[in-house]
């Protein structure tokens, strides 16, 4: 099947992002299908690691969570708390974890990773704790420039990310569905963190895949 006008430039533009990530010290791959990217992914991880996950609805979408289960990896999955104690405690546990596995909000076509982040989890798992990070992102999450990234984080995927919370969350954006740079105690904008070195070198795997992933 011919490719779309959209899939041919993530086609063309994707290597070049790879490019700019690995002149940062990031792993990156890119791949046009999913699967092959999912299969990559798991050559990564060794059977032995403990994998856990932030909230990441690409990883979500390939299924990774659910996959890793089921290759038989030990898992910290924190939604098997059942009380929101335990939950808390799954949380602190995956950042030590050997392979966390999460999304990017955005990133640059210069090779730098934007995240914001609400509780703090997904970011803090990033910057320190467990042995490697695989960022998994469509190319829908790649932007001109560090501003653009930053913008698409704050404009677009925090108003949609509010929508998937759900109505007992008020905020701005909630309402509307734009941006309103609030200070809600409910504001999942809590922590923006911008990546712009892998270190150690090779810590960070970015996974990019030509397909439009997550919010």
């Amino acid at each position: 099947m011919a490719k779309s006008p959209i899939e041919l430039r993530y086609s063309k533009l994707g290597p070049k992002v790879v490019k700019a990530l690995q002149n940062r010290f990031f792993e990156a791959f890119y791949f046009d299908e999913s699967e092959a990217a999912v299969e990559k992914i798991f050559s990564l991880i060794p059977k032995t690691d403990v994998v856990s996950w932030g909230g990441s609805m690409s990883t979500v979408a390939l299924g990774l969570q659910k996959r890793a289960a089921e290759k038989g990896y030990q898992v910290i999955d924190r939604d098997s708390g059942a009380t929101p104690a335990e939950r808390q405690e799954l949380m602190r546990r995956a950042l030590l974890c050997d392979t966390f596995l999460t999304g990017s909000n955005a990133l640059s076509e210069d090779g730098q990773l934007v995240n914001i982040d609400g509780g703090g989890n997904r970011v803090a798992a990033m910057i320190y704790g467990p042995k490697q990070v695989i960022v998994v992102a469509g190319m829908n999450k790649v932007t001109k420039n560090l501003q653009a990234a930053y913008d698409r984080a704050r404009t677009i995927a925090s108003p949609a990310n509010m929508q998937r919370v759900g109505p007992d969350n008020k905020t701005p954006c909630g309402e509307t569905g734009s941006c309103g740079n609030c200070l809600s105690a409910d504001s999942i904008c809590t922590y923006i963190v911008t990546t712009r070195l892998c270190k150690p070198a090779g810590r960070i795997k970015v996974i990019l895949i030509g397909k439009d992933l997550g919010l």
